[in-house]
């Protein structure tokens, strides 16, 4: 095939590739699962187990063989850069404090399933293991396939279910990098032995195996170390820098591929031996993740798909292996797992959890069966039921995860202090609004006892699909600093609480729940050109919380209020506004005017308040253009939620909430508790 026909060949097909991968990675991220999941199922529906089966002329068309040795040389160079990457998040720091814990585990979830995937050798050595293939070489890669835990994978379920920072996340992570670190050292000899075909050879293998590691550690961490001191003395990473930290990944591919151990072991411990400094780390990744894991990873996953052939378990003897392939990888893992979390101190819940997560194989089990396909240690047919188990465990990670440690249970984790009645929680988006929603908070809470917890939620990062520099991306403590600084201004006790969500709507609730929270403090966020004023968060806060809930429309509002004006009706929702407006104004002397608005002919509602506010009648057709006249002569409108003033939970963002975004004053939107929730508690 000519040079330039095969160059738009490959670029035809890295196209298909990455369309394919990036739709259904998204699809998959949006059904809650990993995207690499979804990206990887994308690699397989391209191969023959989909694409050649529907379409084999388009197939063969598309993906020719002469294609197929660019492709992997591609898919090699994302792989070793990918195992850096993996490499750097493996932090050192993570087994302080917890380090004979997480060996234990981590050892006991390679021991059970690697002691059961040598007696599935048994079983399936004469079926499946190629010609030539001793037992021992076939049995020592099925223990070691059986062991392993997708560290990346797991990092990014941990992160985008929030539970990094409680204690089943925290031994689990940890658990997760000792696995990892163990799991390669037991392929790396797997791979001297079966590479050297001789005691001899392996023996050879094993010695240059420790004198390379005995050089990184000697030699090149100090050099990195001086490095790391660079990019921090200068506050940036240059492209110099970069090109030396790519030489030296290149140089340890080398040295480890011409050793006899693969090249991704090479790639591993250049990221291994990197200082993780916040800043050093933190650029490189920004350098090389992007690249590596949108554009080289996806032709990996084409690759394995292109070699993985479903088609090829075309009995049902093939098919019930499979099944007992995915039986004893779960078994043993999240059998060995589980256990051994138990016998450490942790309940049977959160053993059971942590079980499930080191159950996460995805990319990694991927590299170890493509390097066993590779050396011909695995046959194709075998390659793909491992291919299958691999998706099948990482698949159902989240949905099993999810009904053994539901969402509130580690809410209650992160809410760490106990729940105290009348507890306020003051959600703040941005890092400008805390203080004065703060203020508000603290003149609305029963008493001045009354616990502030301060929340602020962030989002999942875009980047790292697969859960690849986490470590690295320490969240902002920036965010909170205006509101806590404020906080000791005023001399309020002011408890921060943050951590990544997906759901910012159900973690307010379970925090506030978790809180014991009479009262939610929010703000409103939307720009001004927004047909709808109250939506979104806002809206699913006020149906689904037990709790009280205040949204504050700032326009302007200059602390503390002197003349506060609530309109009513004589609703339960307008009580609760008019009782809340009562508490703020006795403790900051504002003058209160209550504006009872009726319908002409309509009987004057009864206003039942602790004090005795201003009380002015009006009678109007229209109680919002009302509302709005008189607002203009007031600081803050406190105004209960209610069909009367358009404003109703269950169709905010349905209609223009005319009031919330005409009112002239600031506003203060009340809804009282939620009945309906309580008793769903």
């Amino acid at each position: 095939m000519p040079a330039e026909r095969l160059l738009s060949l490959i670029t035809v097909e890295i196209f298909v590739i990455l369309a394919a991968a990036r739709l259904l990675g998204v699809v998959f991220r949006a059904i809650g699962q990993p995207q690499v999941v979804g990206e990887v199922l994308g690699g397989i529906l391209l191969g023959p187990s989909l694409l050649g089966w529907l379409a084999p002329d388009f197939s063969a068309l598309l993906f020719p063989a002469a294609a197929l040795p660019h492709l992997k040389i591609l898919s090699e160079y994302g792989i070793v850069f990918f195992m850096f990457l993996v490499g750097l998040e493996l932090d050192p720091a993570l087994l302080r404090g917890r380090g004979h814990t997480a060996v234990f585990i981590s050892h006991a979830s390679i021991i059970v399933p690697f002691a059961l995937g040598v007696l599935l050798a048994a079983h399936l050595f004469e079926a499946q293991a190629p010609a030539g293939v001793s037992f021992t070489s076939f049995a020592l890669f099925m223990g070691v396939a059986m062991s392993i835990t997708a560290f990346p994978v797991l990092a990014r379920i941990l992160v985008e279910r929030d539970l990094l920072k409680t204690r089943v996340g925290t031994v689990t992570i940890t658990c997760a990098a000792v696995d990892d670190i163990t799991a390669w050292c037991l392929l790396a000899f797997l791979v001297a032995i079966v590479g050297s075909h001789s005691l001899a050879g392996a023996a050879r293998t094993l010695g240059l195996t420790v004198g390379y590691l005995a050089t990184m550690g000697l030699l090149v961490r100090p050099l990195l170390r001086r490095v790391s001191a660079m990019v921090d003395s200068t506050g940036r990473l240059s492209q110099n820098v970069v090109a030396v930290v790519f030489l030296l990944v290149l140089a340890s591919a080398i040295v480890t591929d011409a050793i006899g151990i693969h090249a991704i072991f090479g790639g591993f411990m250049m990221g291994a031996m990197l200082p993780k400094d916040v800043l050093f780390t933190r650029e490189l990744v920004d350098k090389v993740e992007d690249f590596a894991v949108v554009f080289l990873l996806p032709i990996y996953f084409a690759y394995t798909g292109l070699r993985t052939q479903i088609g090829l378990l075309d009995g049902p003897g093939l098919w019930l292996e499979c099944g007992m392939i995915i039986v004893v990888a779960t078994l043993g893992k999240f059998g060995g797992s589980a256990l051994a979390a138990r016998l450490t101190g942790l309940g049977w819940r959160e053993a059971c959890a942590l079980g499930v997560l080191m159950n996460t194989r995805g990319l990694m089990e991927l590299v170890i069966l493509n390097i066993g396909l590779d050396l011909g240690v695995i046959s194709p047919p075998l390659f793909a039921m491992m291919v299958l188990m691999a998706i099948v465990t990482t698949f159902a990670t989240t949905p099993v995860l999810a009904a053994l440690y539901p969402p509130e249970r580690f809410r209650a984790e992160l809410a760490a202090t106990p729940a105290t009645p009348s507890a306020v929680l003051v959600a703040v988006a941005l890092p400008r609004a805390g203080p004065l929603l703060l203020d508000v908070a603290a003149a609305l809470a029963e008493g001045p006892e009354s616990p502030l917890y301060v929340l602020h939620l962030v989002p999942p990062p875009e980047r790292g699909t697969l859960g690849v520099g986490v470590a690295a991306r320490p969240y902002d403590d920036t965010s909170l600093a205006p509101t806590l600084a404020h906080a000791r201004v005023r001399n309020f006790a002011a408890r921060p609480l943050q951590f990544m969500s997906r759901s910012p709507a159900d973690d307010i609730r379970d925090v506030a729940r978790a809180k014991g929270a009479s009262l939610i403090v929010m703000g409103w966020h939307k720009p001004v050109w927004s047909r709808t004023v109250l939506g979104g968060t806002v809206q699913a806060v006020m149906r689904e919380s037990a709790a009280e809930v205040v949204v504050l429309i700032d326009r302007g509002l200059a602390w503390p209020p002197g003349r506060i004006l609530v309109p009513y009706a004589g609703t339960v929702q307008d009580r609760s506004a008019l009782g809340l407006a009562t508490r703020l104004a006795d403790r900051h002397g504002a003058i209160l005017t209550v504006l009872a608005v009726m319908r002409p002919g309509a009987v004057a509602p009864r206003v039942e308040a602790e004090t005795s506010p201003e009380v002015r009648l009006v009678e109007s057709a229209s109680p919002v253009d009302a509302v709005i006249r008189e607002a203009a002569a007031h600081d803050l409108t406190v105004l209960g939620v209610g069909e009367g003033w358009q404003l109703e939970p269950h169709v905010f963002g349905l209609r223009h909430e005319r009031l919330a975004a005409e009112c002239p004053s600031s506003l203060l939107v009340v809804r009282g508790t939620n009945e309906l929730a309580t008793a769903k508690r």
